[in-house]
């Protein structure tokens, strides 16, 4: 039985009892409506009225004039396209970024209080809330720059806790938040000078000429081309050798700590004011950390969430109070910051509570997790700010250097102590 909504494919014969139908087209399956009718796909045929030149006409069209007729556009070539999108609109526009800076530390605050959270039972929903949180408050955000040059030294004499990756991610998290950094690659490896895209082959002028040459670091020194504001002094594998060639000069402790005073000189009368240097060691306590020790004020330890860690503070503590008894009053530990978290085991969160407990002060609140794309950042020569600034990663990077940029600042608790 044929059905009534449906025609029949094979006689073409409607079923159904109305004078006038609207068929579908044979096979689409289109309920058969009164009206005129169709064309093969089904849609409303041919109503005879030209719309080339008709325009709408207002409901009170008899005390308006009727519009002249509107003039069909011919074909635009892309010569037209290009020049009518250059022409600026007509009337004032208004550049959002003439528009005066203000802070806005409490609207996003707000806004990320606002959001939805998730319960116990739903971590990836709990951690993606969290991330979406931190973007919400730091990205896009500016940083108050300190009074001063800080030079900090990024030490640990333990391998493979995540200073080089620590120094250039909190690096140009600063660059990205207006501030002016310097790093200077301390380790003859050269992660540092990669990570930040800089070339550092034999040829190149590096870290090596200003300790054993004595060259200026403004003859050597590079921006980085993806993080504008952010400079670094390469090394090279010259660095190697330097060890056993700083034996035997006058005053070996103090080189890099004069060519940094003299670079910080030279950019303040040249009117641009260094605002940090980070100063990347390699895994020892031989001259170079040694240097990189005199030259700087500050310490910035990174420490992995591991036993092994915990031993190897307690070994750089010892050595850093030897600095300071002999060569560099000034020196202390600054800044703490927990690397490779992994919230997922204990270990973590037993190393994490006991630095924090034993440095209260200098530990920051932010952690870095364990990350893939941190990890795959310097195979493409950037760090992760640049290679996804999205990723849980670099939002950790970017809240560790926003708190040590706040903890700087001038009046703060922390700058106060220092002093």
């Amino acid at each position: 039985m044929a059905s009534p909504l449906v025609p029949d494919e094979g006689d073409g014969v409607s079923t159904a009892p109305t004078t006038e139908v609207r068929t579908a087209a044979p096979g689409l399956g289109f309920p058969r409506l009164s009206g005129p009718s169709t064309t093969p796909l089904g849609w409303p045929g041919e109503d005879g009225v030209s719309r080339e030149t008709s325009t709408a006409t207002p409901p009170s069209s008899a005390a308006t004039p009727s519009a002249p007729p509107v003039e069909q556009p011919g074909p635009i070539d892309r010569t037209t396209r290009e020049t009518a999108a250059a022409a600026p609109a007509a009337g004032p526009r208004e550049d959002p970024m003439d528009a005066p800076t203000q802070d806005d530390t409490e609207e996003r605050a707000q806004i990320a209080a606002a959001m939805p959270g998730a319960d116990a039972q739903t971590p990836l929903a709990a951690a993606v809330a969290a991330d979406a949180r931190r973007r919400i408050t730091l990205t896009g955000r500016s940083v108050p720059r300190p009074a001063q040059t800080r030079v900090m030294t990024v030490a640990n004499q333990k391998g493979g806790v995540g200073k080089t990756t620590t120094t250039v991610n909190v690096a140009a998290a600063l660059a990205q938040a207006g501030s002016t950094v310097l790093v200077i690659d301390l380790d003859p490896q050269g992660n540092a000078s990669t990570a930040l895209g800089i070339p550092h082959h034999a040829e190149v002028p590096s870290v090596y000429d200003v300790l054993v040459d004595g060259q200026a670091i403004e003859e050597v020194v590079q921006e980085c081309p993806d993080v504008p504001g952010l400079f670094c002094v390469p090394a090279t594998i010259d660095l190697a050798g330097a060890e056993i060639e700083l034996v035997s000069l006058v005053a070996r402790e103090t080189r890099l700590q004069r060519a940094v005073s003299a670079y910080v000189e030279h950019c303040e009368a040249a009117g641009e004011r260094l605002d940090y240097v980070l100063v990347d060691c390699p895994p020892s306590l031989g001259l170079l950390t040694v240097n990189a020790f005199v030259a700087a004020t500050e310490v910035f330890i990174p420490i992995q969430c591991e036993y092994y860690a915990l031993e190897g503070l307690s070994q750089l503590l010892k050595n850093i109070e030897l600095i300071r008894n002999h060569l560099n009053p000034r020196l202390h530990v600054s800044t703490i910051l927990l690397t490779m978290y992994d919230g997922r085991t204990r270990l973590s969160a037993q190393v994490a509570d006991e630095v924090r407990e034993h440095f209260p002060d200098q530990t920051l609140r932010a952690s870095v997790p364990r990350s893939v794309r941190i990890s795959e950042a310097p195979s493409h020569g950037q760090t992760v700010m640049t290679y996804d600034s999205n990723s849980s990663g670099a939002l950790s990077y970017l809240e560790a250097a926003v708190e040590l940029a706040e903890r700087g600042a001038p009046g703060s608790t922390t700058t106060q102590e220092s002093a």
